[in-house]
């Protein structure tokens, strides 16, 4: 252990390395980067690879599950509105949005690792100064800033995904969800502590700790080989094959690493060529309505416990007695914060993302990434219906447990598949602008979960299970199979 830091490779380093790519002798055996990923195979580097950029999803959870617990108390401080909280909610991902596509695009051309270094540094920085705010505006502004550093942390997944060999990335890119849910409950329990305290202001600085840290250890992991080797930097993506090599006690392919063409590289118009037309517009549905649902089930969670769940009490979950609290709750600034109980609900259904980790798996990998994410759509519209019915608190608990469920299913399968299906030379870009229509489904979800939930219940469930049916269907008919495929090169 004590010299896996020697052992890791220093990405600047490697990014000083510059060759010109030389055509090979006749005769002499090549290799490509797919065959050398394939050749290592999994080892001690890969772990590593996993709980560092895996965190990442550590701190992304924080920071996007901050504003749920954080809601209830600016909506006393500032006295605001139900579409003043939904509208931080909502910036925060415009701000992901916008910046989603543009750091797609600097990270094909200039690097992923450098772009998630550049995004942990932003949000990190947004994020202490969120705790300073001395206004909703300011709030809301600094907030938005947050949002478009965290956009960034999607390069750590196509870092990952460009080092797994095959078998393995439908079996260690689902776990990543392990980490999205240590932030989000990390975020719950802290907030359970630390709001009635020391206050928000003090949880925000608290929670940006992870991102800080993870800036530290980023040296440790090297940039993409396969990103090099399409940049024409053959000898730093063979430095970084032969050191993972040497970390796994494993062999390199026999003979000299071979340079594709040179292409152009982070072109949008490459998304929408012919032979990706299809693929493109259908990922793009499949993103927003994956979004659109997932964060309209956190949103509307502590909506749905604070109905009528026993047919016939009047008392909000948990409230026998309401007592100061049912006034607190009608007072004029719209007081409505969290006691024991909602934390322990949150921390309950939250626990659902993880749950059908296995059985996700083995449909990844055994059915295959379409049709397991189509079965998966078509629950989660199922359970989104069955919200409406007349149940206990207990039935309607287990409800949104099994939503948490259904719609993290439908996010690992949907990121694995963006990541697979899309060449190196515009990889980054394609999950940047599918990230980046993930959060328009985002920016809406606030308003449909928090505004016309209450006008119409029935309504609003109707227009989640509407739009997760047109994601499984679009998720059938998507016409490429990354199952078992290697990872392309080029177009």
């Amino acid at each position: 252990m004590a010299t896996a830091p020697k052992e890791a490779v220093n990405t600047i380093a490697l990014e000083e390395i510059h060759t010109e790519g030389q055509e090979p002798p006749k005769g002499q055996k090549t290799f490509t980067v797919e065959e050398a990923v394939e050749t290592i195979g999994f080892g001690r580097f890969h772990i590593a690879l996993f709980l560092i950029m895996g965190s990442t999803g550590v701190a992304e959870a924080m920071e996007i599950m901050l504003i749920a617990v954080v809601s209830p108390l600016i909506r006393c401080e500032w006295q605001l509105h139900d579409w003043q909280v939904a509208l931080v909610t909502t910036m925060v991902f415009f701000g992901y949005m916008v910046f989603s596509i543009a750091l797609g695009l600097l990270a094909d051309r200039y690097g992923r690792w450098k772009i998630l270094l550049l995004s942990f540094l932003w949000g990190a920085y947004f994020s202490l100064l969120t705790s300073f705010a001395p206004s909703y505006i300011w709030f809301v502004f600094l907030r938005t800033m947050v949002g478009g550093g965290v956009s960034g942390h999607a390069q750590g997944l196509i870092i990952k995904t460009e080092f797994l060999p095959t078998k393995y990335r439908g079996y260690m890119l689902p776990l990543s969800q392990v980490f999205w849910l240590a932030g989000s409950l990390l975020i719950i329990g802290l907030a359970s502590v630390v709001n009635p305290t020391i206050g928000w202001r003090w949880l925000i600085r608290i929670a940006s700790i992870p991102g800080i840290i993870l800036i530290l250890v980023f040296k440790f992991i090297p940039e993409s080989a396969r990103y090099n080797v399409s940049t024409g930097n053959t000898a730093a993506a063979l430095a970084t094959l032969r050191k993972i090599a040497k970390i796994n006690r494993a062999t390199m392919p026999e003979g000299v690493l071979q340079e594709p063409p040179k292409e152009r590289r982070g072109r949008f118009k490459d998304l929408i060529h012919p032979k990706y037309l299809r693929t493109t517009l259908q990922i793009w549905i499949i993103w927003l309505g994956i979004a659109f649902a997932y964060y309209g089930v956190i949103l509307a969670s502590a909506e749905l416990l604070e109905r009528d769940l026993s047919c016939g009490s009047t008392a909000p979950l948990g409230e026998e007695d309401p007592g100061p609290a049912l006034e607190e709750s009608r007072s004029p600034c719209h007081c409505r914060p969290f006691g024991p109980s909602a934390y322990q609900t949150m921390i309950i259904s939250t626990a659902g993302e993880i749950a059908l980790n296995p059985v996700n798996i083995l449909g990844i990998n055994f059915l295959g990434r379409r049709l397991s994410l189509c079965i998966t759509m078509g629950c989660t519209a199922l359970f989104f219906l069955l919200l409406n019915i007349c149940t206990s608190s207990a039935g309607m608990t287990g409800f949104l447990f099994m939503l948490r469920a259904l719609v993290s299913a439908n996010f690992n399968t949907i990121y694995i598949y963006t990541a697979e299906v899309y060449p190196t030379t515009m990889r980054a870009l394609g999950m940047g602008t599918s990230g980046s229509l993930c959060r328009v489904g985002a920016m809406v979800a606030p308003f449909i979960s928090q505004v016309l939930m209450s006008a119409s219940f029935l309504g609003a469930l109707c227009l989640f299970s509407s739009v997760c049916v047109v994601c499984a269907i679009s998720a059938f008919t998507l016409p490429i199979e990354t199952k078992g495929r290697a990872l392309q090169v080029c177009i």
